[in-house]
């Protein structure tokens, strides 16, 4: 067969082909020109449409491979959602990064803020060399390494090496004072995240040499954009991928490795795939006029798909509770589901995909019973119960908030009601015997209790005051009249020398019974002693308003004659206006 004849195989019929799209590429042997020519019989001209496909890295394939919310990371500062705090104009963390460094950093969040994210785009904005590392999975010598080449490479091009940790937390002391010399000399930047509160998991000493900033839980507003963005990047994806899979049949590609011709495979392959006919929908309609009839159902506000609803979209910003993270691993399950699921379907299965994040050895677990204390201490039996339900929902132990109740039965309530105690204890026996789930009917009938009760902390504020007293003077002697005389000798030095025993006689009487460097104090003050207590007028009216439906406090004083609307705080209380 001619040159000419082998050519006009991969041309469709009726078509010229251009000089420089001609196959002029020679066998070398026989059984490749015989393989060539049998592949050309068993296909049509108007199927043969060889097209060059690009290469695929094996990093675009890992990209490709990773999660929806690591795919579509921000790529510049202006792209990051969240924290205006440290992203905004005239914050201090751009005021440093203008200058051209921000120094070693510790960023405290709760997970899916954005910390990991806002490090790597600080390091790409600074133009410094970018290492990171995970304290889960590295150790010394992994930052040992970083550090020696973070020096050479500072000696030779004066290029500064930010390393990023993450869970810095889960590196030990030891572990953390490697970095100390390092950061001193400022031979490399550290950019720390963790979840965990830096002054009780990180040494005094990095944290001195490091800056700590705070981000703060995303907002609804956060999640929803974030989760608006990731779907129109989403969709743009799959346009371009449609539009280059339309390549024409008539164009020939050859694939010779040095073509310039754009090929009809992307660089990196999109994970999302599936071909939903909701996003060819607006073209059919557009070449259909036939298919342009009214429709009763309201525009979608994603066309490519339907499915992800107003509802739907509420539902994952509620679920993801403020971490993009959660909101976007939710997203990418509504996407990869078929467009004409159900909405209830739907959001059942997003329900049930997402546990509740409770850790018993992190801060959480202290906010929420610092809640629950405080709540209890207010007189707010309805807050009091909602946090309560928080904790023993999430698993917590119940004998843990029945020994802070307690506590809290004498601390906050003492004197006011002596039946709280004996309350307390009864519950913390019956959450031992009984145990979950029954046993939360218990606490609840307890938290109710103590959050109704009378309060008072006279006992408690009694003791911390002689507490303070003993610790000035711990060698204070103990008054004669009140010493254990169990001895002659003791007697013959005086020892219970005048005390008067009191049930013997008809009438109060009066012993020394402090030393004398304190006897003039008073620790235990009378019921309705005011003495060291505020006065906060603006307090009390924003209690009146939402607490006390507007009416004045009863225990008000009376008004004075000097004003209009003019009130004294009543006795030795100090009075405050903030």
């Amino acid at each position: 067969m001619s040159q000419a004849s082998l050519t006009t195989l991969f041309t469709p019929s009726g078509k010229s082909t251009p000089p420089s799209l001609s196959f002029t590429q020679a066998s070398s042997a026989k059984s490749g020109h015989t393989r060539k020519r049998s592949e050309a019989d068993d296909l049509s001209p108007a199927d043969i449409t060889p097209l060059k496909r690009q290469r695929v890295t094996a990093s675009s394939r890992l990209h490709a491979a990773a999660p929806l919310a690591e795919r579509l990371r921000p790529q510049s500062l202006e792209e990051f959602v969240g924290q205006p705090h440290l992203t905004g104009p005239g914050s201090l963390l751009m005021s440093q990064l203008e200058r051209g460094a921000t120094g070693s950093i510790i960023f405290w969040g709760p997970p899916g803020c954005g910390k990991t994210t806002l490090a790597r785009l600080l390091a790409k904005r600074t133009n410094a060399v970018f290492k990171e590392l995970s304290a889960t999975d590295s150790g010394i010598a992994d930052v040992r390494a970083v550090v020696e080449e973070a020096k050479n490479l500072l000696a030779l091009t004066e290029r500064r090496t930010i390393l990023f940790l993450d869970e810095v937390h889960r590196f030990n002391k030891a572990q953390q004072d490697i970095f100390l010399p390092f950061l001193e000399q400022g031979h490399l930047q550290l950019i720390g995240a963790t979840t965990e509160n830096p002054s009780f998991r990180l040494t005094s000493a990095l944290i001195s040499r490091c800056r700590i900033f705070v981000l703060e839980r995303l907002t609804d507003d956060d999640i929803r954009q974030i989760v608006t963005q990731a779907v129109h990047r989403v969709c743009d994806s799959e346009s371009t991928k449609m539009t280059g899979s339309q390549q024409p049949r008539d164009v020939q590609v050859i694939d010779n490795g040095s073509s310039d011709v754009a090929s009809s495979q992307p660089d990196i392959e999109v994970p999302l795939t599936h071909s939903s006919p909701a996003f060819d929908s607006p073209q059919v309609s557009q070449a259909d006029p036939t298919h342009s009839e009214p429709s009763s159902q309201p525009t979608p506000a994603f066309p490519a798909y339907p499915h992800l609803t107003p509802k739907v979209l509420s539902t994952i910003v509620a679920l993801a509770t403020g971490d993009a993270r959660t909101a976007l691993s939710l997203l990418e399950l509504v996407l990869s589901a078929p467009p004409s699921s159900a909405e209830g379907t739907l959001l059942a299965a997003l329900r049930r995909s997402v546990s509740t994040a409770y850790d018993r050895s992190g801060d959480a677990r202290y906010d929420l019973i610092s809640a629950l204390h405080k709540s209890v201490r207010g007189s707010q039996g309805s807050a009091a119960l909602y946090w309560l339900a928080r904790m023993l929902s999430a698993g917590e132990d119940p004998l843990y908030v029945a020994r802070r109740m307690v506590v809290c039965a004498s601390e906050d309530i003492g004197l006011a009601d002596p039946h709280a105690l004996p309350l307390a204890m009864a519950t913390y026996q019956a959450c031992q015997v009984i145990g979950m789930p029954e046993c939360r009917i218990n606490l609840a009938h307890l938290v109710a209790y103590l959050s109704e009760a009378p309060k008072s902390t006279r006992a408690y504020a009694a003791y911390s005051r002689a507490e303070a007293a003993a610790k000035r003077d711990p060698t204070a002697p103990v008054p004669l009249a009140v010493r254990n005389a169990p001895t002659g000798l003791m007697k013959d030095l005086g020892y219970a020398r005048g005390y008067r025993y009191n049930p013997d006689y008809a009438h109060p009487v009066t012993n020394d019974y402090l030393p004398i460097q304190v006897r003039d104090e008073e620790f235990l003050r009378k019921e309705g002693d005011d003495q060291d207590k505020t006065w906060d007028e603006d307090a009390l009216r924003q209690w009146e308003f939402t607490e006390n439906g507007g009416r004045p406090w009863p225990g008000r004083p009376e008004e004075t004659g000097d004003g209009a609307g003019a009130t004294s705080a009543p006795g030795n209380v100090s009075t405050s206006h903030r």
